[in-house]
């Protein structure tokens, strides 16, 4: 019996361990802050570097190289187009033009900045994001906002690409 564990064991435990795939998880981070002072909102996306790039590539038809010292030209047009299409406000119900400010890098993920000008009270904020849902089905963007210290969260899937929220 010893000898059958001794050798069965060790094979049974590799075989079970390769049986789990590793499995990623697709998953955006974005920030939505009112500033009462310059009437406007300040949204923050965080999005993995490597699935932005795909999604990019396969849009545009162009290989990207997003975030290394390779990187095409265009590459901030592309994201600025990619994200307006991907990412639409509206604030009491009116669509809000999103302005691309820059990018930066952190690890393996691109930090995305946009502001979009709130001159009115904001009593509802409507949020359409499929940033990366076209590539990945599994994508989840989690959107926290806070509005005059008002902080709520929403999470977007595939199935569920827009969400509302009062304030």
């Amino acid at each position: 019996m010893k000898l059958l564990v001794r050798r069965f064991l060790p094979v049974f435990l590799i075989v079970m361990l390769c049986s789990f795939a590793v499995h990623k998880f697709y998953v955006g981070i974005y920030q939505v802050n009112y500033v009462p002072k310059k009437k406007e909102i300040q949204i923050t996306a965080r999005i993995f570097i490597d699935d932005l790039e795909k999604a990019l590539e396969h849009k545009y038809q162009k290989r990207i190289y997003l975030a290394t010292p390779k990187e095409i030209s265009e590459t901030d047009d592309f994201v600025r187009e990619y994200l307006s299409e991907k990412f639409v406000l509206r604030v009491n119900a009116t669509a809000k033009t999103l302005k691309f400010l820059g990018r930066e890098t952190e690890d393996n993920v691109l930090i995305c900045y946009l502001t979009a000008s709130v001159p009115e009270k904001i009593n509802n904020i409507a949020l359409y994001n499929a940033v990366l849902m076209e590539t990945y089905e599994e994508q989840q963007n989690i959107v926290h906002f806070n509005v005059n210290g008002n902080k709520k969260t929403l999470l977007l899937t595939h199935s569920e690409p827009e969400g509302e929220i009062e304030f």
